[in-house]
């Protein structure tokens, strides 16, 4: 019996027993006196047993025909094996003419072990790996998005590089986002600092790797290249529980060092990045442990520092015109009109973005002379931005469209000043007048 027949029960059985009324009663099962004058009469003449409902243990009147599932079972073990109850009443419905609902088809698998709920799978077990032998063996990057200031500042990222053998924080930077750039910088004053380490450990992010298939595209991107250039291996973990000691950093930092910078007063990007090695140093003396094989893997940086500034760019290939010209940016970049220059028309040269902003125009190592002629100025053609890049792509719009406000309200308030051939006209009729200038 329910939990509701077994309270009826029991009220039934304290008026029999006279100890409570019927209207008392009526009240505690919040029914009508009626009703239970109906009940008591019932249970007077059959018992308990005649507190349980009729129709149970009764096949229910708006059961589908056996027949019917069946039909449905052998089509779905048949033509549909390995579809979800979902898909599976799609084409039982649009092909074969089936009126049923998907629950129903769902209960019939599940019945039929044709389909195992989601919460009767067993889950993917998540192995865990000894950390690496050697310190700069693996290390391990990651960007954190976090309100690092607490509403001193806007929202940023924090650009994390830890060795995966010792566990010590090598690396920190601050940025507004999880840039290609913002990489470019942090690895170079990494290998400046410690040198080249034999692989990096990082997600399936943009940055890292060539997410959308494309027979234009590349298959490797400019961090990649970078890396690719310095002789390092990067590894892409699988899923966020392979790069675990990264992650247990990260939610690690956002407690400690958002902590520690409110006491600092720290209250910007700039200020931070100033005061992280501090911070790293004291870090390291708490939470850093010994590696197993006291051997360093990193190695030594061969390259000068104008290799480095020439490797640690955004470079795409860009053909030569007959006109000596090449286009990157909505910018007409023109060459230098010299013998060896015309002998690069119809060639791909490399231009190079630096993380200034400044440009350089390569060929087999030899920078070429060139000049602007910024006619695609005007164009505009929307950017495909990142998920982690959209609010400081947002941001940079709010910023633009508040100096073209300012622009609008200059230029309304100065709609009454005369034009600049009205002003030149008056300074050469003041000019020829000396009178009227003094009079003003």
């Amino acid at each position: 019996m329910s939990d509701k027949e077994l309270k009826r029960l029991s009220v039934l059985q304290e008026i029999c027993d006279q100890r409570i009324t019927q209207s008392q009663a009526a009240q505690l099962l919040h029914i009508s006196e009626r009703q239970i004058r109906r009940l008591l009469q019932k249970y007077k003449a059959q018992g308990p047993a005649a507190l349980a409902h009729a129709a149970r243990g009764q096949i229910s009147n708006s059961r589908l025909p056996e027949e019917l599932r069946l039909k449905c079972l052998n089509i779905v073990s048949d033509q549909l094996h390995g579809f979800g109850p979902t898909l599976a009443h799609e084409k039982l419905t649009t092909v074969h003419g089936f009126d049923i609902s998907v629950e129903t088809l769902r209960s019939w698998m599940i019945a039929a072990d044709l389909w195992i709920p989601r919460a009767k799978r067993l889950k993917r077990p998540y192995q865990p790996r000894y950390n690496r032998d050697c310190y700069g063996e693996l290390i391990q990057i990651d960007g954190s998005h976090h309100d690092w200031f607490e509403g001193r500042a806007a929202k940023c990222c924090l650009l994390v590089f830890i060795d995966d053998a010792t566990g010590k924080l090598l690396h920190l930077r601050f940025c507004e986002a999880e840039t290609t750039f913002d990489y470019m910088l942090s690895t170079r004053a990494y290998i400046e600092q410690y040198g080249k380490p034999l692989a990096f450990y990082s997600d399936k992010h943009s940055v890292f790797r060539v997410n959308q298939k494309s027979s234009q595209d590349s298959k490797i991107t400019q961090f990649g290249r970078i890396l690719n250039e310095l002789n390092i291996d990067i590894i892409f973990a699988n899923s966020p529980q392979a790069k675990g000691r990264v992650e247990r950093a990260n939610r690690t930092l956002q407690d400690r060092l958002i902590k520690e910078m409110r006491l600092e007063g720290i209250s910007s990007i700039a200020e931070a990045n100033a005061w992280l090695p501090c911070f790293i140093e004291h870090f390291n003396q708490k939470f850093t442990k010994c590696a197993r094989n006291p051997k360093n893997l990193h190695r030594s940086l061969t390259e000068s520092d104008a290799e480095l500034e020439d490797i640690f760019t955004w470079q795409e290939p860009r053909k030569v015109t007959k006109n000596l010209t090449i286009t990157y940016d909505k910018c007409i970049y023109l060459l230098e009109p010299i013998e060896l220059n015309h002998k690069l028309v119809g060639q791909y040269i490399s231009f190079l973005e630096y993380p200034d902003g400044t440009v350089a125009i390569m060929h087999e190592g030899r920078k070429l002379n060139y000049s602007i002629f910024n006619k695609l100025a005007g164009l505009q053609q929307n950017e495909i931005v990142e998920n982690k890049r959209l609010g400081a792509v947002l941001a940079h719009i709010q910023q633009q469209h508040e100096e073209l406000e300012k622009q609008n309200k200059c230029s309304r308030t100065n709609k009454n000043m005369p034009s600049r051939k009205a002003q030149k006209a008056d300074i050469e009729q003041r000019k020829l007048n000396p009178v009227l200038d003094s009079c003003g």
